[in-house]
């Protein structure tokens, strides 16, 4: 399906019946990242995904790709198909959006997942990090992305996983260099929303990759106290629906049932 939005179009996809999921996939990815999620949903659920901006058939928009401009994109896609309450379950930079989204529209949040992924803004390091590797991606954009794909996950599992690796990466070139620099960009950008995760009511979970290259478990200690939280530390990097499939699908499935 295809929304026009600002002048640009946007893909997404609307499967099954039930109570509404809202799948939003990361960086460099696209909603293919979600295949095994809808298979074992979309009998009992109606099933949302989405490309967000830059990234799978979306086109860009402008040149910052805020996660504020990507929410506002899945509240058009909810008021096209009146859709009262939604599950939200993001990877990595999906989480930032279903948070942004939450800030903005909460009382159609039914539930909030963040798989490898975090309600804190970027350290001053971290921000760094993102701007080495912008310029890094304007001199060789494929080496880049091929070896950023590579990094997400535990390096104990490159191996094991070689083949959805390179699966990974075709999927990863997909988003051109201005979707990679403006996502990057917005991601450098975005606020801390500790405080919204605290004041939603609802329930809330996030997923944690044990060897998680890109983010710091320790600072999940710092979010103990929130009400209605949980947090499951699995085997794997940064990429769990890959890497620990099994219990993924498990903690998904007893948060959404």
């Amino acid at each position: 399906m295809i929304l026009e939005y600002k002048n640009i179009a946007v893909n997404y996809t609307i499967e099954g019946k039930g109570d509404p999921i809202i799948l939003i996939h990361g960086f460099l990815e696209n909603n293919t990242m979600w295949s095994s999620v809808i298979d074992v949903f979309k009998y009992t659920h109606q099933i949302i995904t989405l490309d967000l901006l830059g990234h799978g058939k979306t086109d860009c928009l402008g040149y910052i790709h805020t996660v504020e401009e990507n929410a506002n994109i899945i509240y058009e896609i909810i008021k096209k198909h009146q859709i009262k309450k939604a599950t939200l379950i993001g990877h990595s930079l999906g989480g930032y959006v279903a948070l942004a989204f939450a800030e903005l529209h909460k009382s159609l949040v039914e539930k909030i997942c963040l798989v490898n992924s975090t309600p804190f803004a970027d350290s001053d390091l971290r921000k760094e990090t993102r701007s080495r590797a912008i310029k890094a991606a304007q001199k060789n954009y494929n080496n880049l992305v091929s070896m950023s794909i590579s990094n997400l996950f535990y390096e104990k599992n490159r191996l094991k996983f070689k083949e959805q690796i390179e699966s990974l990466k075709i999927e990863a070139l997909k988003t051109p260099l201005q979707g990679y620099i403006a996502t990057q960009e917005g991601m450098k950008i975005r606020k801390d929303r500790s405080k919204i995760l605290n004041d939603l009511q609802c329930d809330k979970l996030i997923i944690s990759g044990k060897n998680d290259p890109i983010l710091n478990n320790e600072d999940l200690k710092k979010l103990n106290q929130i009400n209605n939280l949980k947090i499951s530390i699995i085997s794997g990097g940064h990429m769990s629906y890959i890497e620990n499939r099994s219990d993924f699908l498990q903690e998904i499935m007893h948060f959404i049932e």
